[in-house]
């Protein structure tokens, strides 16, 4: 039950924030957004339509094309966030800001939207319109969420040039951008981490300095080269990413020739790192 609250509570404020977005920054500057906002913004320069209510019907539609790609509780937070988008973009549509700068007005309407989206992602819901084709993308094609959203707000944004103009577009872009990045960090969490796995024929050395030198623990994979057969051990170290410096120079001091893959990771929980809470 108190899940459920605090779920409620992150689609309400998120939905709050993207509407502030749209009718703080993006509207009153003549910019365009991404998705489904975007289509209705360009109706709104265009004949004066309600962005809340055009929201609602084209959200509508996605959601049943969307209904067969994912599960249920996205669906139902999905709906709720819809709801509550369109209804905060009706509620704040005369909401406006002192504020002639557009570069600032650019940077925190990609702030206010790209936080109002993560909180929804986070907890596993989506605005629907270009989050769903996003969450699609990343269930099927392993897609990056932000990155695929990125994608498809871009085509629509890019359609609007016409209506905002170059300059207009270029502002967009940037809006689009910093949404993204601010996203991505609601929903990978404050703090990243690295993967980092090692082949080498001096791993006990590079493992030793490890955890001597950086107090990390080194966990020790079998395998063997396909081609030659011959076995090897794999070293996999979970660090920071202000550790990577630290680990390369162990690595390149042992082993110029070492394989090496760093992959980003979130939620990591054990000793050393968070505790694995409820």
């Amino acid at each position: 039950m108190r899940k459920r609250i605090t779920d409620m509570s992150s689609l309400a404020v998120g939905a709050f924030l993207f509407a502030l977005a749209v009718n703080l920054f993006v509207i009153p500057n003549d910019l365009g957004e991404g998705g489904v906002t975007g289509l209705t913004i360009i109706f709104y320069y265009l004949f004066g339509w309600s962005p809340g209510l055009m929201n609602l019907i084209l959200n509508g539609i996605l959601l049943v094309v969307g209904y067969k790609f994912l599960d249920k509780k996205t669906i139902g937070y999905t709906i709720i966030a819809v709801v509550l988008n369109s209804m905060f973009l009706h509620l704040t549509e005369g909401w406006r800001i002192d504020s002639n700068e557009l570069w600032v007005n650019t940077i925190f309407g990609g702030v206010f939207a790209g936080a109002g989206i993560g909180l929804i992602v986070r907890v596993g819901g989506t605005t629907a319109g270009s989050v769903i084709l996003a969450r699609i993308t990343n269930k099927y094609l392993d897609w990056n969420i932000s990155y695929g959203l990125l994608f498809f707000d871009l085509i629509v944004a890019c359609s609007s040039v016409f209506i905002i103009g170059a300059k207009g577009l270029m502002s967009t872009i940037i809006l689009l951008f910093t949404a993204t990045k601010v996203m991505d960090f609601i929903i990978e969490g404050l703090n990243p981490k690295k993967a980092v796995t090692i082949i080498s024929n001096k791993q006990d050395q590079i493992a030793r300095h490890v955890v001597d030198r950086m107090d990390r623990g080194v966990t020790v994979l079998s395998g063997y080269g396909y081609y030659t057969k011959a076995t090897k051990e794999i070293l996999y170290i979970i660090i920071s990413k202000k550790e990577v410096p630290t680990l390369k120079e162990i690595i390149r001091a042992e082993d110029m020739n070492a394989f090496i893959t760093i992959q980003d990771v979130r939620d990591v929980f054990g000793e050393g790192f968070l505790k694995l809470s409820k």
